[in-house]
């Protein structure tokens, strides 16, 4: 297609979005430090504002209960599980998942950094990295979250040294590294004093960085990773009108064009895109994530939990699935169990064929599963698509959640059990 034809495209998602997650041992400040940004960034309403006055004792407020809304969880001291905000600055919006911190909500960790582009990792600064820490960042980098802030939280009640900054930013920075994950950047911050998060601090003229909300506001996001992802569209309705066939979804990844060859999976079917549709209005190309309805050349077999794609270009077509996952549920994974896996839009029966050692995976568990689908499945690796790398997998009797994997992961080299280091975890 002619760069003149490419008017007509239907415009690009807004790239001022920006999904992020918290995560950090209990105590360690997170609903402080999401309160602080709230609040100094204007994006609390004045009724919410005098609600908190209310609620809170001693001087100012209680800029935790801005995030902890649940009364239950008020009244045990903890955030036992993910609040998703939303709050806007001139320069960006945002979709927060606050994660709790206690190690058997690991899980709630992994639901909430599943589409977050940036995790910010809580650490006091007077512990340093804990075990539940490295929990943390064994997530982050299973998950492939592209971005990793460190905020060494609590500084104020350090004096607020450099030096007990840079130990802890040194040996994060080396555990990180470690995992695979390529960059981080590391703010010194007081969440209750406000320092470095929204305002910078007037007592750590040594740190020259962004804030945390500086940092939030500029790195970038959205359209920059739709050059390099491969274009992925999973069917997920036939539209019939007359004797015409749209198929609808949201695309996956990439950019889809009209006059592109593509392919069918997992059928190997090939055509050619004649029209693409968005909102109801034609458009000569859409692009990752936008929702469209597609219409082929030819008239093919295309079922909902089909996958199409560049001709040039297929995922991997298998039965046999090899993953790292985290499991979610009570009752353990084991060898030999028969679940339903969930890709995509496609759901079919599987089985567990292998748990390396021969061990089972019990709640929040991470380790590594090889299994065998019913029909072939058309998948990339998580760490190149993260919507078709990744699925879950579901009891057949219940229909509940059972595990979150990442095709053809392996664990990161540290990998905690549930159990190690839960006296730090839980103070």
């Amino acid at each position: 297609m002619s760069h003149a034809t490419q008017d007509r495209a239907a415009p690009a998602p807004e790239t001022d979005l920006l999904r992020w997650a918290t995560a950090g041992s209990v105590d360690d400040g997170k609903s402080t430090l999401v309160g602080r940004l709230l609040h100094d960034s204007k994006s609390v309403l004045a009724d919410q504002l005098e609600a908190v006055a209310r609620a809170s004792s001693g001087e100012g407020p209680d800029l935790a209960l801005l995030t902890d809304g649940l009364r239950a969880e008020r009244e045990q001291g903890i955030t036992i599980d993910v609040a998703h905000r939303y709050f806007a600055t001139p320069r960006r919006r945002f979709i927060l998942a606050d994660t709790p911190g206690h190690v058997q909500y690991t899980r709630n960790m992994v639901t909430g950094a599943s589409t977050a582009e940036l995790a910010v990792i809580l650490v006091d600064a007077r512990k340093g990295v804990v075990e539940q820490t490295r929990r943390h960042a064994t997530v982050a980098a299973l998950l492939r979250v592209p971005h990793v802030v460190l905020a060494v939280n609590k500084m104020d009640l350090v004096d607020y040294a450099e030096p007990v900054f840079a130990s802890v930013a040194e040996e994060f920075t080396g555990l990180t590294a470690a995992l695979g994950i390529p960059e981080v950047t590391a703010i010194p911050i007081s969440a209750l004093a406000g320092d470095n998060v929204v305002e910078p601090s007037a007592h750590m003229d040594w740190y020259v960085g962004p804030t945390v909300l500086e940092h939030l506001e500029t790195v970038p996001v959205g359209d920059d990773a739709v050059a390099w992802e491969p274009t992925r569209f999973p069917v997920q309705h036939v539209i019939r009108s007359g004797d015409a066939r749209l198929y609808a979804g949201q695309l996956a990844g990439g950019v889809l064009r009209v006059g592109d060859r593509v392919t069918v999976l997992p059928s190997g079917r090939t055509t050619t895109v004649v029209g693409i549709e968005v909102l109801g209005v034609p458009a000569d190309a859409a692009r990752a994530p936008q929702s469209l309805a597609l219409r082929l050349a030819d008239d093919l077999d295309v079922a909902r939990g089909d996958l199409v794609v560049p001709a040039g270009a297929p995922p991997e077509v298998s039965r046999d699935v090899t993953a790292a996952v985290c499991h979610l549920h009570e009752r353990p994974l084991r060898a030999g169990d028969r679940v339903l896996l969930k890709h995509t839009t496609r759901t079919v029966p599987a089985v567990i064929r292998r748990i390396p050692g021969g061990r089972r995976l019990d709640l929040n568990d991470i380790g590594e599963v090889t299994l065998r689908a019913a029909e072939r499945l058309a998948f990339d690796r998580y760490e190149d698509n993260r919507r078709t790398g990744s699925f879950i997998l579901i009891d057949p009797a219940d229909g509940t959640t059972l595990t979150a994997g990442m095709v053809c992961g392996t664990p990161p080299p540290f990998v905690p059990t549930p159990h190690e280091g839960e006296r730090d975890a839980l103070g």
